[in-house]
C-alpha cells in the first residue's frame, strides 16, 4: 500500500487534535507521550515543578531523547518565573552521568537566552547554546556531565548590560 505526503499530513493533524481532544498538549506528543521519568534523586522543589507543569517538563524530556530522567528543575530568577532551568540525566555512575539540560522561556517574548553545561571533567569542556529564543535554549549535552556546572542566562537582548537571570547551579549532587 502506498502513503502520499497528504495522507501523512493528514494522519499527522488528526493526531494532534484527538490528542488536544483528550487534553494531551501536542508538546507531550512530540515527547512520545510518555511519562515524564523523575529521577529518584530529584528533590521536593524539582518535583514541585514537575507536579506543576507536567507538559512542560515532559516536552523539555522529549527535547533532550530517550532514557533521561527529570534531575533537577528551577523557576528563575525567583516566583516571578522568566524561565525554567531543567536538568536530565540517565543511569550511571555520579561522576560519569550523561546530561541534558534545556533553559524554558517562560515569558510571552523573544529574550536572549544562553544555556553552558560544563562537564566536571575539564578535558570535556563545555557545550551551549545561546541565542534570541521564544521557547527555550539548549538542549545541551555532556556525556559524563555528573557533577558538572550549568549556566542560565536571560536578558532582554544580547547587548542589554542587566540580566534579567543569570544563575549558576550544579548539574548534580556529588
Amino acid at each position: 500500500m502506498k502513503y502520499s505526503a497528504e495522507k501523512s499530513v493528514g494522519a499527522i493533524l488528526l493526531l494532534v487534535v484527538a490528542l488536544l481532544f483528550m487534553g494531551i498538549p501536542p508538546a507531550a506528543a512530540e515527547s512520545g507521550s510518555k511519562p515524564l521519568l523523575i529521577s529518584p534523586k530529584a528533590n521536593a522543589p524539582t518535583r514541585a515543578v514537575a507536579a506543576d507543569d507536567p507538559a512542560a517538563a515532559a516536552a523539555a524530556a522529549g527535547v533532550c531523547g530517550t532514557g533521561y530522567s527529570l534531575y533537577y528543575a528551577e523557576r528563575l530568577p525567583d516566583e516571578r518565573r522568566f524561565g525554567t532551568l531543567f536538568i536530565y540525566t540517565k543511569p550511571g555512575a555520579a561522576e560519569n552521568q550523561p546530561v541534558c539540560a534545556i533553559f524554558d522561556n517562560n515569558t510571552s517574548a523573544a529574550k536572549y537566552m544562553k544555556i553552558k553545561l560544563c562537564s566536571n571533567w575539564i578535558a570535556d569542556g563545555c557545550t551551549q547554546d545561546s541565542g534570541t529564543f521564544s521557547q527555550y535554549a539548549g538542549p545541551v549535552y555532556q556525556k559524563r556531565g555528573g557533577c558538572g556546572k550549568v549556566t542560565a542566562i536571560m536578558k532582554n537582548s544580547a547587548s542589554s548590560s542587566t540580566a534579567l537571570i543569570d544563575a549558576v547551579r550544579s548539574t548534580t549532587a556529588c
